[in-house]
């Protein structure tokens, strides 16, 4: 009987240096479980020690790493400097296996955990020694993070930028197979198929790195044609509710998954019921820590939304007990970018699982902060209010004459400012508005142009 492949299983391991405080070790831990969750692994065990630092050649001290093999059924033992063959697993990630089919699954109530996977960021040497004590294949953090923003890409832009992130993370962990690299015959002979294999990488890069800059120039165009419009950008960490919020603000149907990265294409739609002029909202990927440096520097146009928003929504899991660290890994991100000096507010979302001591705790530390939650109407009605009135303020009245001979430009102006009212005389539409100072200078240059 044919059914699909058996879920893999995985072992988490983490080292709490003393730096990390106990909380702090186990929300990392646990944020970890859910990231190999929405790779769509199972998490059966997890190995936890602590110690000064994480350079050691196999992470885990002698005791740990036997404890962490009993698990996988490994021998414990790094053993010979010999390169273990690749797992099929290993294969898969480094785009060198076969497309996962349907396989007959045979009952195992024994299985041993396929996959290692650590809280941290690991050397080529450190997951080799690791796989060799274990038996199993081992990721880190970051290799997780890279994979489950390979599998969620949908634009084009997105999938370009993960297949960059991707290779960069790939490339150093290469190594030569056990079947015996050999030196090639032929155009690059000499090269060894590990160097072979690399210098196709670089050639890729440069070849994904060409087709990004012309997808972005459409993407810089594209934004480029909204600069004078009102945008509110949601930004934050990843799961903290900006897509329910995205949804309840602008009654689109946005993907809403209680996943990792569930959103990773930007999405911009007109804030609900829509203004004069429009609002309009962008939600972004999410934020999380030790997000790898090529995913942040690749995902440069959508970050953007955020560095040319007018207005920027830190949305926080007001719910999680590290909501503080969460909310400062955002805002380091959008420092990283030169987004700090957008005007913001932060939104405390998920009040509704917070109860009324720790909700009085939080206005007290956070005075000008927004609490709601993005399933409460009347929560989001006041958010929108919030963000109206902020631009309101911003707004001036000026007076604009549209000629005669230029009253098709009139769509433009009721979608660049609001009308207050309009008159006729011998030069043409009188007409009375409200908007940005950069709007109305924007349209005054246009009706007073040859």
């Amino acid at each position: 009987m044919e059914t699909k492949a058996p879920i893999p299983l995985a072992v988490l391991v983490g080292i709490q240096t003393p730096e990390v405080d106990d909380v702090a070790h186990e929300a990392s831990l646990a944020e970890l479980g859910r990231l190999v969750k929405t790779l769509g692994y199972e998490v059966v065990g997890t190995v936890s020690q602590k110690r000064e630092g994480t350079g050691a050649g196999a992470l885990l001290g002698v005791g740990k790493l036997a404890e962490l093999a009993a698990l996988t059924g490994g021998t414990g033992v790094v053993g010979s400097m010999a390169p273990p063959p690749k797992s099929k697993a290993r294969q898969r990630f480094e785009g060198a296996g076969a497309k996962i089919g349907t396989v007959v699954a045979e009952p195992d109530t024994d299985r041993k955990p396929e996959f290692v996977i650590v809280d941290h960021e690991l050397s080529p040497s450190q997951i080799r020694n690791l796989e060799r004590a274990t038996g199993a294949q081992v990721l880190d953090r970051t290799g997780v993070i890279v994979e489950i923003f390979h599998r969620h890409a949908n634009t084009r832009e997105a999938k370009l930028q993960v297949e960059m992130a991707r290779l960069k993370y790939v490339a150093p962990r290469m190594r030569e197979s056990s079947a015996g690299g050999g030196r090639q015959q032929g155009p690059g002979a000499g090269e060894s198929t590990l160097d072979l294999d690399r210098r196709k990488i670089r050639d890729r890069l440069a070849e994904l790195k060409e087709q990004l800059e012309a997808v972005q120039r459409d993407s810089d165009q594209r934004r480029s044609a909204r600069r004078d419009q009102l945008r509110v950008a949601l930004v934050g960490y990843t799961n903290a509710g900006k897509s329910s919020l995205m949804r309840a603000l602008t009654g689109s149907q946005v993907l809403v998954e209680d996943k990792l990265f569930a959103t990773l294409d930007t999405t911009v739609r007109t804030l609900q019921p829509e203004t004069r002029p429009r609002v309009l909202v962008s939600d972004t990927v999410g934020f999380i820590k030790q997000l790898p440096h090529d995913l942040v520097a690749s995902f440069r146009s959508t970050l953007a939304e955020a560095l040319e928003a007018s207005l920027l929504l830190y949305v926080v899991d007001a719910s999680d007990p590290t909501y503080e660290a969460q909310l400062e890994v955002s805002r380091s991100v959008l420092r990283e970018i030169g987004a700090d000096a957008v005007p913001s507010r932060l939104v405390l979302n998920k009040i509704d699982r917070v109860d009324a001591a720790g909700r009085a705790a939080l206005r007290e530390k956070h005075p000008d902060a927004i609490l709601l939650s993005a399933h409460t109407p009347a929560d989001v009605s006041a958010l929108r209010e919030s963000i109206i009135a902020y631009f309101e303020a911003a707004m001036v009245e000026d007076v604009l004459v549209l000629p005669y001979a230029k009253q098709g430009l009139i769509g433009e102006v009721y979608e660049s400012v609001r009308v207050l009212s309009e008159a006729y005389d011998e030069a043409g539409r009188v007409l009375e508005v409200r908007g940005l100072p950069g709007a109305v200078a924007r349209l005054r240059r246009r009706l007073a142009a040859g």
